[in-house]
């Protein structure tokens, strides 16, 4: 099948509710490693209810009274999933914007993301913070309530940071908590209420900022949260079952990650041998989600937004870049799991381009199509904590998946371009219908 030229989904059906959807005459690329099949997928609910290598289409599909989209040919995948998901970032040039917006049009706003995340073909993500306390946690109800189009999403808060520290953004001669992105604390009993008051609110996972950001003039490589707070943290967390996070750019946060017990690591540019050592002996228990997009496009593609080739900031993110592309390299010959998810959300990083993630695993990691396809699909299952019933197309799975003109394994960049999504499929239910091109009743044996 060749990667260009366009596909048009025939759609039949019988005219019966309930009986579920038929995808016939597709290539399944099922989310396990395996390379693509022609075969058919039968949802019924929003469950895979069986899978057929080969066609049926020409006798009585083995869906009974099922609708029939007969895919032509097109490659049928799991959803995406990002696992570095900022739903509530506005698509802004900069931090200011993301904060001082109004709760009122931030809701809005926030919804209006989760839109363009589905329309890009991810059907679900990993919150990784919240501008606010309670956006997160009031999208992801009303997208699990059916009331608004988006991902599957786990609500995150505000990240947790120190005095000083990433996130703590009010100038120095208006120390107003409400100018800061995230929540500042200092000891371990600040910690532990800040983990309580979050908890209140509904959120799904704790994010520490425990490394610093060069574009916030804190340098990457500082770590300035205690083992004591980082320890109250994840005591209180844990002891209520919640998923903890991290922004971790430096080395030492990395190990600090890995001593904790801190599931999720973003970012991890600057991890030494140790910190690789670490981690690989724990690489059951941890995820890794470089946010390679940000560092690429703010050092070379925000200059529009004031960040230009060649400047200090642009410099130092080209600095860091050259390390996790070498870190990640190693952490993927060590078999630790590296995710997509790019820190989206900025103007050089609009929400609805996540997609591009597959492409940077190719090109700068040098991960295989196939590879970069998982770090998508099963390992996004994984990081929701639903690898058992996301993130593949296999019997008994959620029917999360996308119809796809063209084969990504042989060009993964298709995936960026929102006119090859023939559909997008989440829980069974359309939320981007195949186009009709025919449409007839079907004939039954």
């Amino acid at each position: 099948m060749a990667d260009n030229g366009s596909y048009g989904s025939r759609w039949s059906s019988d005219g019966r509710d309930g009986d579920g959807v038929l995808f016939t005459n597709v290539r399944i690329l099922d989310g396990t490693g395996e390379y693509p099949y022609t075969g058919e997928v039968l949802v019924q609910g929003n469950r895979i209810k069986s899978i057929t290598r080969g066609s049926q289409r020409f006798g009585r599909p083995a869906g009974g009274g099922a609708t029939v989209i007969d895919g032509m040919g097109a490659t049928l995948m799991p959803g995406l999933i990002d696992a570095h998901l900022h739903l509530s970032w506005n698509n802004a040039p900069g931090i200011d914007p993301i904060q001082m917006m109004p709760p009122e049009e931030h809701i809005l706003v926030t919804a209006e993301m989760a839109k363009l995340v589905l329309d890009a073909g991810f059907t679900a993500g990993r919150g990784a913070a919240a501008a606010k306390p309670r956006l997160d946690v009031v999208i992801r109800n009303f997208i699990n309530q059916g009331r608004l189009p988006g991902p599957r999403y786990t609500a995150a808060g505000p990240e947790i940071t120190t005095v000083g520290g990433l996130g703590d953004s009010a100038p120095s001669h208006i120390p107003h908590e409400g100018l800061n992105l995230g929540i500042v604390v200092s000891g371990p009993e600040e910690v532990r209420r800040t983990v309580r008051t979050l908890i209140k609110y509904g959120v799904d996972s704790i994010k520490l900022n425990l490394s610093g950001e060069e574009i916030t003039g804190m340098r990457a490589e500082d770590t300035p949260m205690s083992e004591e707070e980082v320890a109250m943290a994840v005591r209180e967390a844990k002891a209520r079952g919640l998923v903890l996070a991290a922004h971790a750019r430096s080395s030492e946060s990395v190990k600090q990650c890995v001593r904790h017990g801190i599931q999720n690591i973003y970012h991890a540019s600057f991890a030494d041998e140790e910190a690789l050592d670490l981690l690989e002996a724990a690489k059951e228990r941890h995820f890794v989600a470089p946010g390679l997009a940000w560092l690429i496009r703010t050092a070379r593609n925000a200059e529009e937004y004031g960040i230009k080739p060649g400047s200090r900031v642009a410099d130092l993110y080209e600095r860091e870049l050259a390390m996790a592309v070498d870190t990640m390299k190693k952490m993927h010959r060590r078999g630790i799991r590296i995710l997509i998810g790019g820190d989206y959300g900025f103007a050089w990083t609009p929400q609805g381009t996540n997609a591009r993630d597959l492409e940077y695993f190719v090109e700068f990691l040098g991960f295989s199509p196939m590879e970069a396809i998982l770090a998508g699909t099963r390992y996004g299952g994984q990081i929701m904590g639903m690898g058992e019933e996301l993130g593949q197309i296999r019997e008994g799975f959620l029917a999360d998946m996308l119809l796809v003109d063209g084969d990504p394994i042989a060009n993964v960049r298709i995936l960026q371009d929102h006119t090859r999504l023939l559909a997008i499929m989440k829980d069974g239910k359309f939320h981007k219908k195949p186009q009709v091109q025919e449409a007839r009743r079907r004939l039954t044996a």
